[in-house]
């Protein structure tokens, strides 16, 4: 295969799997990874709450591809040559086991991202990376050599200069990411950088002191859109928060964006009830326990606090008994209950994620190899493209997928690519 110097830009998840896919794939090639912190694989290590959600339990590609509002075609080829049940055995092989919890999502048995980040410096180590921190890139040249495939010259933040033959780019897809100037130096289209997985502000009474109140499945949409989305949602104390608003929030991420975070959003708290369906359970709860105060039968099984808040704010008096609930009232619950609406006025990132959508157009990246169809020579991982996940393990395993593949390309290893 020859030697080969590859030079990797950003150390993180993508980077980082791609550094030791390339040096296993190819020991002879010379390959090195510039970090421009002090600290490699930072978003691993905060992320899951401290225990990294690698990947997700679903291991059929056509059904994880779902799970990606953008990138989820150009991943189905990628994810059916290294997908979640890759993933898993690639960390078994170097000792870590990994666990599914209910929800799909899969994390180390040790519940500790630090197990995680060992394994991948030891894999990286072992496998003769040259991992340099504390050094970022200022730019990048493509440079021609007559008689000879080009090479790129990259300018560090010290001042000085490096050569390689491959180069992979995987910075993030932040609005600061070097990566993305790079790209676009290098002829490639960037699609804007926006969040993507954020919370919802709400300033409404409704949800005063109800922080860690949470509903186990909720459905939830954009007024005036085609946004919508079901799941756990959980109150916090600046609005609205849990899987059910993420995922709404990265399939909605340019749309919202589009707002500036300012919309209504229709809130159904006893999801899959509609309207009619509420307000025939209340009915019927009204002709059965006449004579119990409402705010004591809650057969929707909704917290205390919640369904108190609820009766308030249809106008019910703390002390209401079934009997005296007229229709307009009952009408007046169930509207609380499933089409409440509530008015959103801005965002946070959820702590735990920071994701954004947007990035290097996807029709201009092979994803055979993560070669650029612009620039020979040039890969892309991880979230310099723009594709992302919804919450669970997707963009982890996007991350180590995208970083297989162009590590693999990068060595001279690589599937064929993809034509499509």
């Amino acid at each position: 295969m020859g030697k080969r110097r590859i030079i990797i830009v950003g150390g993180g998840a993508a980077g980082f799997f791609a550094a030791i896919a390339a040096a296993e794939s190819n020991p002879a090639a010379e390959i090195t990874l510039f970090e421009a912190t002090a600290h490699p694989l930072a978003k691993v290590r905060v992320s899951g709450g401290g225990r990294c959600n690698v990947t997700n339990g679903c291991q059929e590609p056509r059904e994880l591809v779902k799970n990606y509002p953008r990138g989820g075609r150009e991943l189905l080829g990628p994810l059916t040559r290294f997908g979640s049940r890759e993933t898993v055995a690639w960390f078994a092989a170097r000792g870590v086991e990994l666990k599914t919890e209910a929800d799909g999502r899969m994390f180390p048995v040790t519940d500790n991202s630090a197990t995680i980040v060992a394994c991948l410096m030891d894999a990286a180590q072992k496998a003769g990376v040259n991992l340099v921190t504390s050094m970022g890139v200022r730019k990048v040249e493509h440079v021609a050599r007559e008689g000879a495939p080009p090479n790129f010259w990259l300018t560090l933040t010290d001042g000085t200069g490096v050569r390689c033959d491959q180069l992979l780019l995987a910075t993030g897809g932040n609005k600061s990411s070097i990566g993305l100037t790079i790209a676009e130096s290098l002829g490639h289209t960037i699609e804007p950088p926006v969040p993507s997985l954020f919370t919802f502000h709400c300033d409404d009474a409704r949800l005063v002191g109800l922080s860690g109140v949470s509903v186990e499945n909720a459905a939830v949409a954009v007024r005036g859109t085609k946004l919508r989305s079901a799941g756990p949602l959980l109150v916090t104390h600046w609005g609205l928060s849990g899987p059910a608003i993420l995922k709404l929030s990265a399939w909605g991420a340019r749309e919202l964006h589009a707002t500036d975070y300012k919309f209504a959003l229709a809130l159904n708290w006893v999801a899959p009830r509609s309207l009619e369906q509420t307000r025939a359970a209340l009915a019927a709860e009204r002709t059965t326990h006449a004579k119990r105060q409402v705010a004591t039968t809650n057969s929707f099984g909704l917290p205390a606090r919640l369904w108190e808040r609820l009766l308030a704010a249809a106008g019910f008096a703390p002390q209401a008994q079934w009997a005296g609930v007229g229709n307009p009232a009952l009408g007046a619950l169930a509207a609380q209950l499933a089409a409440g609406e509530f008015v959103v006025v801005g965002k946070s990132m959820n702590k735990e994620e920071f994701v954004t959508c947007g990035g290097v157009r996807l029709r201009e990246v092979d994803f055979g190899t993560m070669e650029s169809r612009v620039c020979p020579g040039l890969h892309f991982a991880g979230e310099m493209l723009d594709l992302d996940g919804v919450t669970g393990g997707f963009n982890f395993q996007s991350a180590w997928t995208t970083g297989w593949h162009a590590g693999r390309a990068m060595a001279g290893t690589a599937t064929n690519s993809l034509s499509g």
